[in-house]
C-alpha cells in the first residue's frame, strides 16, 4: 500500500524537468511511495523526457491535464488519482535534496501540514540569488500580516485534510498555494516546518521573467486579500503605503540602481508596487 504520493505538475518543463526526476530517482525511503507527473499540456517534449525514467522509476505515472489551464488544477488531478495517505508537492524546474521524500513521510507521521527548506544557490546565479535577497535561504514559511504561508513546492498534507479544504482554489492561477495555506489554517490547522525536506529552488534566470514573476505577486494579492476578507481576514492594505513606496522607490532608483543585481532588485520592488496598484483598479479595492 503506498504511504505518500508526490505530485509534480508540470507544462513545458524540457529544460529542467530532467534535474528534477535525476534527483526523484535517487530518493531512498523505507515505506512504498509513488510519483506523478502531472502534465498540464505541454507542447515541448516534456512528456517524452518523463516516460523515459519510467523504466527507472517504477513508481512513476504521468497523466494528462488539459482540460484546465493552471498548477492548482493540475495538483488537484494529481491527488484525486494518489494512492497515498500522505501527499508531497514539489516544481518540475526545482531539485529535491537527498532524503526529501523520506523527510516529508517522518514529518507528515507527525503533523498534518508541513513545509520544508528552500535552498537557492545550486540553481542560481550569485546575482539573481543576491537581488532576490535569499542568499542565506530560509525556513519555507514565509511570515505574513495575516496568516503565514508556503509555496507549493515543498508542500506536504495529509489527504484527508486536502479533501476536507477542497483542493486548491482551480479560479487562481497565481498564488494559489498561499489561498491553499490560509483555507487550511482557517480549519485550525497548523503550518508547520520540517528542516530536512529540503528542495533546491530555482529563479527565473531574466530579468523580465523575474519583473513578471513579482508584478503577478502584487497584482493577485489584491485578489487573495478581497476573497479572503469575506472569510474574516482585516483589511490590511493602507493608501499611505502605496505613498511611501512610490517615494522609496523614486528614491532608490537615483541612489542606488548600478549594476544588474541592484537594477534586479529595484525592478522586482516595483514589479509589485505596480501590480498591487493595478491589482486594486482591476478588483475595485479601495485601500483604508
Amino acid at each position: 500500500m503506498i504511504l505518500i504520493s508526490i505530485i509534480v505538475p508540470c507544462y513545458n518543463a524540457s529544460d529542467t524537468i530532467d534535474t528534477q526526476l535525476t534527483a526523484l530517482a535517487k530518493q531512498e525511503c523505507r515505506e512504498p511511495w509513488e510519483i506523478i507527473i502531472v502534465d498540464n499540456g505541454s507542447t515541448d517534449n516534456t512528456v517524452e523526457i518523463v516516460q523515459k525514467y519510467q523504466q527507472q522509476i517504477p513508481n512513476l505515472r504521468v497523466i494528462s491535464a488539459t482540460e484546465k489551464r493552471g498548477s492548482a488544477y493540475a495538483r488537484n488531478l494529481g491527488v484525486s488519482i494518489a494512492q497515498g495517505e500522505f501527499i508531497a508537492f514539489c516544481d518540475a524546474d526545482d531539485e529535491v535534496a537527498p532524503g526529501w521524500v523520506a523527510a516529508m513521510v517522518k514529518a507528515l507521521s507527525q503533523d498534518d501540514f508541513v513545509t520544508g527548506q528552500r535552498e537557492y544557490h545550486k540553481l542560481n546565479e550569485p546575482w539573481l540569488v543576491n537581488s532576490c535577497r535569499y542568499a542565506d535561504g530560509n525556513q519555507g514559511i514565509i511570515e505574513d500580516a495575516y496568516l503565514p504561508y508556503a509555496a507549493s513546492s515543498n508542500l506536504g498534507v495529509k489527504r484527508c485534510i486536502h479533501e476536507a479544504v477542497g483542493g486548491f482554489d482551480e479560479e487562481i492561477l497565481f498564488m494559489s498555494d498561499v489561498d491553499y495555506c490560509w483555507r487550511i489554517q482557517k480549519l485550525g490547522i497548523q503550518l508547520n516546518y520540517a528542516p530536512d525536506a529540503l528542495i533546491h529552488f530555482r529563479y527565473r534566470a531574466t530579468i523580465k521573467d523575474l519583473y513578471k514573476r513579482y508584478w503577478n505577486f502584487g497584482y493577485h494579492n489584491i485578489f487573495l486579500h478581497q476573497k479572503h476578507q469575506k472569510l474574516g481576514m482585516p483589511k490590511l492594505i493602507k493608501w499611505n503605503n502605496f505613498v511611501k513606496d512610490a517615494v522609496i522607490l523614486t528614491i532608490r532608483f537615483v541612489v542606488k540602481v548600478r549594476n544588474q543585481e541592484t537594477l534586479a532588485k529595484w525592478l522586482m520592488d516595483f514589479a509589485f508596487f505596480a501590480g498591487h496598484l493595478q491589482g486594486c483598479i482591476k478588483y475595485r479595492y479601495l485601500p483604508i
